[in-house]
């Protein structure tokens, strides 16, 4: 009886798999090309909202005089702005000399670093056209998370600097642990005075359910390849070798992201701010975390002044009920088999 009941098991199983095999074909093939239709990459003109905002502002709150000696000094000084740093004078060709562009991207990071997909889509787009003349700004908001998924979007930014465009990344609540790796690579960071800058460390940990299974008599096993492959574990009894060569790991990871600061911000005394801890804003700037303290708003309103500003939103589809049901009947699947 109970090898029939095993052979009708498997059966069942064998029937749901090739169902979830088929469905996650039929959303590949429908929705093939889809998503990359719907992917957008917004521009939104800064300057513009500015201006309207300005405007609206002050016919509602000037008089009709004083609005027209408001728009008399303001020509005024646009003037005498251009003629100073030479904005619109024309070349020895005969060419207008372009205003500086300002490029403005937002990251807001969360444990996995999700913002990376669109960030790396944003920079290339923005690579296309920049110049060194020109300027990116990050508006940057993390208390960090993974590290291969922030070392990937450190990266990113990465490729600004080494294209020579200037980076600035501005943080007006929180950049730290992994946040600061994205930070660290700017030519200038720039922290509004109560922003929390820092936590240079690396932290890791995991509950340990041994003894409680041990109470409830419940056996556990787990095999692997390779001594180390596994080292602290949820279930199982951990040793005091497991634990030193948790720790070693960890303690390389630390190095790693102390020698990555230090080569973007070789100012730093490594020994003073890589203990984990963070600073609020006025502190960050005298340990050199960061080169001023200013909001992103009042840098962005000085900047319209003198530059173009272009927010650079890439916008990536949600998926729909299928297509995630479909994707976590791929994973499903692909738990059954063993990964390296």
């Amino acid at each position: 009886m109970l090898p029939e009941y095993f052979f009708f098991l498997a059966k069942i199983v064998t029937v749901v798999v090739a169902v979830l095999i088929l469905l996650v074909g039929v959303v590949a093939i429908v929705t093939k090309g889809k998503n990359d239709a719907k992917d957008t990459l917004r521009i939104n003109k800064i300057n513009d909202r500015l201006d309207k905002i300005t405007e609206k502002l002050r016919k509602e709150v000037l008089s009709k005089g004083v609005l027209k000696e408001t728009y008399k000094a303001e020509k005024a000084g646009k003037k005498a702005r251009k003629s100073a740093k030479k904005e619109e004078l024309s070349t020895k060709d005969g060419e207008k000399i372009a205003k500086k562009r300002l490029f403005v991207l937002n990251f807001s990071g969360d444990v996995r670093a999700s913002a990376v997909s669109s960030l790396r889509e944003e920079i290339t787009a923005i690579l296309t056209i920049a110049t060194p003349d020109d300027e990116v700004v990050v508006r940057l908001e993390s208390p960090g998370g993974m590290v291969h998924a922030y070392g990937l979007a450190a990266s990113q930014l990465k490729r600004i600097r080494d294209r020579g465009v200037p980076l600035t990344v501005i943080v007006d609540k929180v950049a730290a642990s992994g946040g600061y790796m994205m930070a660290c690579v700017a030519n200038r960071i720039i922290a509004a005075p109560f922003a929390v800058i820092g936590s240079i460390g690396v932290v890791a940990q995991i509950p340990n359910f041994n003894r409680l299974l041990k109470k409830k008599e419940v056996d556990f096993e787990q095999i692997t390849a390779g001594q180390y492959k596994r080292t602290l574990t949820m279930f199982g009894e951990n040793t005091k070798k497991d634990r030193e060569k948790f720790q070693s790991e960890i303690n390389e990871i630390h190095e790693l992201f102390k020698a990555f600061v230090v080569e973007n911000r070789p100012s730093l005394n490594m020994d003073e701010v890589a203990t984990g801890e963070h600073w609020f804003g006025t502190d960050a700037l005298k340990r050199k975390l960061i080169d001023e303290m200013m909001t992103s708003d009042d840098y962005l309103l000085t900047a319209s002044k003198d530059a173009e500003i272009f927010e650079i939103k890439y916008v990536i589809p949600k998926k729909s009920f299928i297509e995630k049901f479909s994707y976590g009947a791929q994973s499903a699947w692909d738990q059954l088999w063993q990964r390296f």
